[in-house]
């Protein structure tokens, strides 16, 4: 029988480390330890980990599956702190209290339905140390859209040719559907017409970013993190589009190819989408 499973304390966790991976999560034990499997197979960056739970039922590691996982990535020596955070008032209160455990240079907000191949943590933070910028992401593949050419949506892609500049991007503005790149399959086939090299990454211009993204904490929270959740109601969306148009606008951020994020594809837990964060953030 399994033993019981530590969730480990949050004035423990709090330590100024490289990188911290912080996941919310909601009903969704399968995605959640694939997620999970995938930053236990990364290698070469000391990385923690905060997983907040708002469930209806039992929380995610209550699953054998989930427990495992958190049992390998403390086994590798990645601490892993378990955390509850209810009642529930929407998705930016959420990822606010995920950055608030974190004391890290660097935070990937990652979404619990994100697989990432080896390499991936590793070639966003030496692209983010490198870039200088607020934040860099990964486009996220759907692969069921494998064969799903989109020539439209690659039109999108346009890269830095230095460092990435501040940008005030709103929607009236052409660069606002820089975002469509990341529909579907579209960013797998933008990087396999580039030809890499092994070890080789390019910086190009985006609007935002949803699924898995690595920001310079400072900077996110010099630009006001997610603390605008006390203007918006429990049931919103956008949050994560919110949030990296205020870093853009101050700092400058970046998408990278190639993209080391698989999208599970599994159903939303988001059924009101009623209200767009960002849509309440910008007109303020």
């Amino acid at each position: 029988m399994t033993r019981p499973l530590d969730t480990g304390h949050a004035e423990d966790f709090r330590q100024a480390r490289d990188v911290d991976v912080l996941i919310p999560t909601r009903e969704r034990t399968a995605a959640l330890a694939a997620t999970l499997a995938g930053l236990a197979a990364q290698e070469g960056v000391p990385f923690g980990v905060v997983v907040s739970d708002q469930s209806d039922g039992p929380p995610g590691w209550a699953d054998p599956a989930v427990a495992g996982m958190v049992r390998v990535l403390r086994h590798a020596g990645h601490p892993v702190l378990l955390t509850r955070h209810l009642p529930r008032r929407g998705l930016a209160e959420h990822r606010a209290g995920l950055l608030s455990h974190s004391a890290a240079r660097y935070v990937l907000c990652l979404d619990d339905d994100v697989w990432l191949e080896p390499a991936t943590l590793g070639r966003l933070v030496a692209a983010i140390g490198e870039l200088r910028c607020g934040f860099v992401g990964n486009g996220v593949h759907g692969l069921s859209y494998r064969d799903d050419l989109r020539p439209d949506s690659h039109r999108q892609f346009e890269e830095w040719a230095g460092r990435p500049e501040p940008e005030r991007i709103r929607p009236d503005s052409p660069k606002w559907w820089r975002a469509g790149l990341h529909s579907a399959a579209n960013l797998l086939h933008v990087t396999e017409r580039l030809r890499l090299a092994p070890g080789q990454w390019r910086a190009y211009k985006v609007s935002w970013i949803g699924g898995c993204v690595l920001f310079d904490r400072a900077k996110l929270v010099a630009s006001g993190g997610f603390d605008f959740w006390t203007r918006l109601p429990p049931d919103h969306q956008g949050e994560d589009a919110a949030a990296q148009l205020a870093v853009l606008e101050r700092y400058g951020g970046a998408g990278i190819v190639p993209s080391g994020a698989y999208h599970l594809e599994v159903p939303t837990t988001v059924v009101d989408r009623r209200v767009e964060a960002w849509e309440v953030t910008l007109r303020e």
